[in-house]
């Protein structure tokens, strides 16, 4: 089986269509599959859903898909970092829900393993427990979450074999994995593709069974706060 493209639009072909989800991984800017982002952009698909982290900032990330208005529908811990987001969420011309970050990725993880849904105490007694199932176990309230099962799954890593077994660079794991995981299809943009058995078995993140797309690229790793002392005087 081909996994490996000669670019994020190669590996895209046939699988974008309009009104799709997609699950992106990534933290803030830290470990985004900016490259696949950028090709979603070029290709023009409409009417996303994005089950992600954050929206990136303004002009990076998933940033630059609220730009060109491809984005319909945000499912976000954080959105913060981006004025447009909040610029067409007010304008009411973005849908957004909310969940907290465990419980995000608790639901990216939840579909990946097939579960459709699962109680957390996480959100009782908040508008994120709004029209969800409540259940009482052992005599604490919990609410029902949904498992994500998205339609394409988008990821970064470090290092990737030729067979898609992904090591992921310290905080870039974040929410790659479980993104990776529920996705129908999975497509990983990494930095070094490195021959079949060179990878220490016990350092892989991610078993290549749940990719099934790969491309290498240059990334520009953008810092999102840069944060620095003043020089102290000689």
């Amino acid at each position: 089986m081909k996994k490996i493209y000669a670019n994020a639009t190669e590996a895209l072909d046939g699988v974008l269509t309009d009104g799709m989800m997609i699950a992106a991984g990534g933290f803030g800017l830290c470990g985004i599959p900016e490259l696949l982002l950028e090709a979603i952009k070029e290709s023009g698909t409409q009417d996303l859903t994005f089950a992600s982290n954050n929206a990136g900032v303004d002009d990076f990330g998933i940033g630059i898909l609220l730009q060109t208005k491809q984005v319909k529908k945000m499912i976000s811990s954080y959105v913060g970092e981006n004025a447009e987001f909040m610029r067409q969420y007010l304008a009411g011309e973005l849908e957004l829900e909310f969940n907290p970050q465990g419980t995000l990725a608790e639901r990216m993880r939840a579909g990946g393993a097939g579960i459709p849904g699962f109680y957390t105490k996480t959100g009782v007694g908040t508008v994120i427990a709004e029209g969800k199932e409540h259940k009482d176990f052992n005599g604490e309230t919990y609410i029902m979450e949904e498992g994500i099962f998205a339609d394409l799954a988008i990821v970064k890593a470090w290092k990737a074999d030729d067979t898609g077994n992904l090591i992921f660079r310290k905080t870039a794991r974040n929410f790659n994995v479980p993104a990776a995981t529920c996705g129908k299809i999975c497509i990983a943009e990494v930095e070094e593709i490195v021959p079949r058995g060179s990878l220490d078995p016990d350092a892989i993140h991610l078993p290549g069974i749940y990719v099934h797309r790969i491309i290498q690229g240059d990334h520009e790793k953008r810092i999102e706060q840069r944060t620095t002392r003043k020089k102290e005087d000689a």
